[in-house]
């Protein structure tokens, strides 16, 4: 059987920057990663707030090769 992935969830984990850089990204682009009905915001598709997480886990692991 193989070996779990480890997951680090801790303050400044390339896992934790990755999902503040989600909602930098969202805030920029005028989207939200949650409901909140009447703030007349669009909510960002799970699709999307899916893809944009694993490019910036891939930005914040590996910054030199990530660039596109």
């Amino acid at each position: 059987m193989a070996d779990q992935p480890v997951v680090h969830i801790g303050e400044n984990s390339p896992e934790q920057v990755a999902y503040k850089l989600i909602d930098n990204i969202a805030r920029i682009e005028g989207k939200v990663t949650h409901r909140n009905p009447g703030d007349g915001k669009e909510t960002a598709s799970r699709e999307r707030i899916l893809d944009t997480y694993a490019e910036c886990l891939r930005a914040v692991k590996d910054p030199f090769t990530s660039r596109g």
